[in-house]
C-alpha cells in the first residue's frame, strides 16, 4: 500500500520543523542554555515527531479501511491488520 502523497507532504513538513527544532536544541546545548530551555524545546521535538507518526498511521488507517471495500490485484480481499496498528500506535507511546 502507498501513502497518500497529500498527507505524506504534511508529515514531510512536519519532520522539516522537528529537525529545525533539533538543531536549535543542539544550538542551545552549545550555547550553555539553561536545562530548563533546552527540557521545553526537546519536549517541542518529541511532540512534533509523535505527530508525524500518528498522522502517518492514520493515513494509512484511513486508505485500508477505503480499500478494503473491494479486492485487491491478486484477487483476494485487503485485510486491516488490527495487531499491527496497535503495535505501530503502541511504539509512539
Amino acid at each position: 500500500m502507498e501513502l497518500d502523497k497529500d498527507e505524506m507532504t504534511k508529515v514531510g513538513n512536519r519532520l522539516r520543523r522537528a529537525q529545525g527544532q533539533l538543531a536549535a536544541v543542539v544550538r542551545m546545548l552549545d550555547e550553555g542554555r539553561s536545562c530548563e530551555d533546552v527540557v521545553t524545546q526537546l519536549s517541542a521535538v518529541s511532540r512534533a515527531l509523535d505527530r508525524a507518526g500518528f498522522a502517518m498511521i492514520a493515513s494509512g488507517m484511513k486508505q485500508c479501511l477505503v480499500q478494503g471495500d473491494g479486492p485487491t490485484a491478486d484477487g483476494e480481499a485487503p485485510t486491516l491488520d488490527v495487531q499491527k496498528l496497535e503495535k505501530l500506535f503502541l511504539s509512539l507511546a
